[in-house]
């Protein structure tokens, strides 16, 4: 039987209402809109600036948008860095970035870290995610750790869709101050790799976690981790701005 999403692909809508739509976990990649009313839409797309364009009124607004967002979020612009030193000062801006938003965080009124919006990963959730990013690019894909997960990682929605074995992960919700501090120790682990890390290490064949038949490098598998950190952390931005403009849904 043809999958909804299956059913819809290449198809034509004219004249339709889709005020209100809202798209999650959508492949839109090639979609056409020709004399549409786009105000006030918002489109999130954290792959982006991974290949491609984005055309509005035939205007590619990608290299905009990233450097907005470098703007914005000092330190961004060194995600993509491929040296041991450039590795280690991206890193660096990671910890200093996230450390001020926890701080953020800890001031706001209690709770506000358990608080989903639209839907979304609370705060806390987004910091049990990374826990289980850094597992899987650091511990599992770059180390090839036996047992590389902590339990208090939190799989994204295609790990646990494509037949993984979630027994590993808690079914239960931990205490916040148990998240804050598997996430500094996996944050630490980064730091010290990173320490010891050399120009020949980096260079180094590894697996893709997800695709074992597509070759990785401890580089490219580093850049993932960032590329992690600054994506979850503008998610966690925005939903703060919302949960204290009191217009969380």
């Amino acid at each position: 039987m043809e999958s909804e999403g299956a059913a819809a692909r290449g198809a034509t809508f004219t004249d339709r209402d889709l005020r209100g739509a809202r798209f999650v976990r959508c492949d839109l990649s090639g979609a056409v809109l020709r004399a549409v009313e786009v105000r006030d839409a918002d489109v999130d797309a954290p792959w982006l600036a991974d290949g491609g364009r984005l055309l509005v009124n035939g205007v590619d607004v990608v290299p905009f948008v990233e450097a907005e967002l470098d703007r914005r979020f000092p330190g961004r612009d060194l995600r993509r860095a491929s040296d041991p030193a450039g590795l280690r000062s991206a890193w660096a801006a990671v910890e200093r970035t996230w450390t001020a938003t926890l701080d953020r965080a800890a001031d706001m009124p209690p709770g506000t870290v358990d608080v989903p919006v639209d839907g979304e990963w609370s705060f806390a959730q987004t910091l049990r995610h990374l826990v289980m990013a850094t597992d899987t690019w650091l511990r599992r894909a770059i180390l090839d750790l036996p047992a590389p997960y902590h339990p208090i990682g939190r799989p994204n929605a295609e790990y646990a869709t494509d037949g993984h074995d979630l027994s590993v992960f808690r079914s239960d919700t931990p205490g916040y101050d148990e998240v804050l501090a598997v996430r500094a120790g996996r944050v630490t682990q980064v730091r010290e790799f990173l320490a010891a890390l050399t120009p020949e290490l980096l260079a180094e064949p590894r697996r893709n976690p997800w695709d074992p038949d597509q070759p990785e490098t401890v580089r490219s598998c580093l850049q993932v981790i960032l590329s992690e950190e600054w994506e979850h952390h503008r998610y966690a931005v925005r939903d703060l701005d919302t949960i204290a403009a009191g217009t969380a849904g």
